[in-house]
């Protein structure tokens, strides 16, 4: 499966400048479907497009950067076709709170 698509570039890449601020949307959804690992795509480094910035729910939920690259090499991880793009605070939250985002 393509991980990314032109609508994911372009959004992602859009809002690179706003940096961790939690009123970005979140623009795509990846999952390990052989484990428990999610990945929930903030921005993209227009420059670097391996540099990846979002939220990670795996041991714990946290925020920082990632890699296209490592999502990509992995080869089983999965884009969720029925994600609807929430705020990055909503998302936090709900998954703070133990919800299924």
């Amino acid at each position: 499966m393509k991980l990314f698509t032109k609508k994911i570039y372009d959004s992602a890449q859009k809002q690179y400048p706003l940096g961790s601020d939690m009123s970005q949307m979140i623009v795509a959804k990846f999952f390990d479907p052989r484990g428990s690992w999610t990945w929930y795509l903030m921005n993209q480094d227009p420059t670097d497009q391996d540099y990846l910035w979002g939220i990670v729910d795996g041991f714990e939920v946290e925020m920082g950067s990632f890699s296209l690259r490592e999502l990509d090499s992995i080869g089983y991880i999965e884009r969720d076709l029925y994600f609807t793009p929430i705020t990055a605070q909503e998302c936090w939250d709900r998954l703070n709170n133990g919800e299924h985002v």
